[in-house]
């Protein structure tokens, strides 16, 4: 080992390579994905969420409860008759044949089935019959007679009495059914009224026509 001349020792050292001090760039690359691939991805993200709203869409329509459809099917006069002594007394009988539908995919439990004559406006009489069950997706028909023997006209005796005189008398009938529909213990109450205007011909003892339509 020897010294400098200042008596220092010197520390050995190697050379720098000559390509150590070159600049290194590092390039990091993406998975590259083609363009087919992205499209059935998307595609099938459509498919998915279009799966997921239709099976939605079924589950409401299926589970959701809606009002039953109801249809005067058939509806007869039975008798009509007008006394003007000692008061102006109306004899009026009605038979009626109604159709209760249910749309539903669960049977249908209704209270009550009732059927209602009226004149101008005013209810003259009112009949109701039992309480019932509809199937699912079923029909059910129920038949009713509403007799009004005596009943005394105050109100609209005027109007009666020119209805009389042209022979046509115009009658308005309300039907109207009530119950609940439901999934073992969630029960949702349901209602449907259909009403009807009914041209009587007092000469004839017929119905002339009815005009019905659902509410």
């Amino acid at each position: 080992m020897s010294c400098s001349k200042d008596g220092s020792i010197p520390v050995p050292y190697s050379p720098i390579p000559p390509n150590a001090a070159a600049p290194q760039n590092v390039v990091v690359l993406s998975l590259y994905r083609p363009p087919l691939y992205r499209q059935r991805r998307l595609l099938r993200l459509c498919a998915l969420y279009s799966a997921a709203f239709l099976l939605l869409s079924a589950f409401v329509f299926l589970l959701f409860p809606s009002d039953p459809s109801l249809q005067l099917v058939r509806l007869k006069l039975n008798g009509v008759n007008v006394r003007l002594l000692p008061a102006v007394v109306l004899d009026l009988s009605f038979s009626a044949s109604v159709r209760v539908r249910n749309k539903n995919f669960f049977s249908l439990d209704y209270n009550y089935l009732g059927v209602s004559v009226g004149y101008r406006g005013r209810r003259l009489g009112f009949v109701s019959s039992d309480g019932g069950r509809v199937s699912a997706r079923g029909s059910s028909y129920v038949n009713a007679t509403l007799d009004l023997n005596g009943l005394q006209i105050i109100h609209d005796v005027f109007f009666l009495l020119e209805d009389l005189r042209k022979g046509i008398i115009p009658f308005d009938t309300e039907t109207e059914v009530e119950g609940s529909m439901g999934l073992f213990f969630i029960k949702f109450p349901i209602k449907a009224t259909v009403s009807c205007e009914v041209f009587v011909d007092t000469n004839s003892q017929t119905i002339e026509h009815q005009d019905c339509y659902p509410e």
